[in-house]
């Protein structure tokens, strides 16, 4: 899990509206439970997290309290998108 946290401070922080997920039946879906718990271990505090589509959506601080919104695989929990929001 720590390799996708560390591949988002690689992602450039750009607009965009949404992120183009791959599909999975939901019986492939990762647990939201894993995906926040790894969230919160890595400094993350959310406050919304949703389905948009085919990914999960988390929108929420960094643990440098910034804002960010991020799209991950339902599946894999991989970073599809990530964004940094202005205060």
């Amino acid at each position: 899990m720590r390799f996708i946290f560390a591949l988002l401070s690689l992602v450039p922080l750009q607009a965009f509206a949404s992120a183009d997920c791959p599909t999975y039946p939901k019986s492939e879906w990762a647990s939201e439970e894993t995906l926040k718990k790894a969230l919160a271990d890595e400094g993350y505090s959310i406050k919304k997290f949703k389905v948009d589509g085919n990914c999960y959506e988390i929108y929420g601080r960094n643990k440098e309290g910034k804002k960010v919104e991020i799209y991950f695989d339902m599946k894999t929990l991989a970073i599809i998108k990530a964004e940094g929001l202005k205060d």
